[in-house]
């Protein structure tokens, strides 16, 4: 099965808004074959990471005008795990306590980026404060979504400093992921 990435702009400021229009995004998917992996929010509460699988999600673009609390949604990206399984996500769970952006440069492919993410995870294991989870990765490389378990954003900062590796933007997260039941 594949995996995609769905980003939401969210019209609301609270927990249940948010998990609402998750709810509302998963079930338009699940229509046509796919199933909630994991959904993100940041503390915001105005924007949604949804990870789906399922390969009927490839092509199906969904209205935001037909979603309680989305005011814009992106078209379904093929996305690939690093770091973890989807079943690791569906068993474990998905609490992470922040979450970074980092915008590829074009010059990086896949398998430019999978050699230098080998190379550069055994980093993480020296540092106290701060865990790697997982990563998804756009498969055109366009970007990354990173999940760190860390108290503080200094951490994350300084995890993403010994890794030598930009963020492009970084979201301190609700805590409340949503995920598949």
């Amino acid at each position: 099965m594949s995996l995609f990435l769905v980003e939401a702009e969210l019209n609301t400021s609270d927990r249940a808004g948010s998990s609402a229009a998750i709810e509302a995004i998963a079930a338009a998917y699940a229509a046509s074959g796919g199933s909630l992996v994991e959904a993100q929010v940041p503390a915001s509460h105005a924007h949604a990471f949804v990870i789906l699988e399922g390969d009927a999600c490839a092509g199906v673009v969904l209205d935001a005008a037909d979603l309680p609390g989305v005011t814009e949604i992106s078209e379904a990206v093929a996305v690939r795990i690093v770091g973890a399984t989807v079943e690791e996500v569906r068993s474990r769970g998905t609490a992470a306590g922040y979450l970074v952006e980092w915008d590829i440069p074009e010059e990086i492919t896949m398998d430019k980026y999978l050699s230098a993410k080998e190379k550069k995870t055994p980093l993480y294991d020296d540092l106290d404060d701060v865990a790697f989870l997982r990563t998804y990765v756009r498969e055109d490389t366009q970007k990354c979504l990173c999940f760190y378990d860390a108290d503080t954003e200094a951490a994350v900062r300084n995890a993403r400093d010994v890794v030598s590796t930009p963020i492009s933007r970084l979201h301190e997260l609700d805590g409340a992921a949503v995920t598949a039941s």
